[in-house]
């Protein structure tokens, strides 16, 4: 396939931020999975952790869910995907074997696409005259950024020692864990 460049850089960033938030799971302790912050009076309850890990796997079942819109056909065993569990509480060793297969999954819907294809309008359930490949993947790229985050900030709150290399890919320095 020629004309893969952006989506090369696309894939790498997601690849990327898939690998930080498994590395975040895996500080998860065991003991601490009904951990949850406590918030000023009056505001909803927050998520504990071991819903967080839960919710993660929701994020990345975003990203299949959106190549397999894009390649039924090439990706029809993506299918078998929507019956895992998701938002779910669940342990960490759990969540992170899920991502592996998430990450595996999503790494094969990265081969079917080319540069073009990023701008090919796909029917959603929310927009059914359509959005672009590129907007449904960004999408899903922020809607894991945002609870990656969310992990790294209850760590801290719940005294797990990270630190900004935890959560970012430092460009030249090898990953943390």
């Amino acid at each position: 396939m020629s004309g893969r460049g952006n989506v090369k850089s696309l894939e790498n960033k997601v690849s990327e931020t898939i690998e930080r938030t498994d590395h975040l799971v895996g500080l998860v302790p065991v003991d601490h999975l009904t951990w949850r912050p406590e918030l000023p009076h009056g505001q909803p309850t927050a998520s504990d952790l071991g819903h967080l890990l839960g919710h993660l796997l929701d994020c990345l079942a975003g990203f299949c869910a959106a190549l397999y819109a894009a390649y039924p056909s090439e990706l029809s065993d993506f299918v078998s995907l929507q019956s895992l569990p998701v938002n779910h509480a669940c342990l960490p060793e759990e969540a992170r074997k899920q991502m592996k297969m998430y990450a595996d999954h999503i790494h094969r819907g990265f081969q079917q696409s080319t540069d073009a294809d990023l701008a090919r309008s796909i029917p959603t359930v929310f927009l059914p005259e359509g959005e672009t490949l590129l907007s449904l993947l960004l999408g899903n790229l922020e809607h894991l950024i945002n609870h990656k985050y969310q992990l790294f900030f209850y760590l801290k709150l719940a005294g797990v020692a990270v630190t900004s290399k935890d959560i970012y890919a430092w460009r030249g320095v090898p990953p943390k864990g």
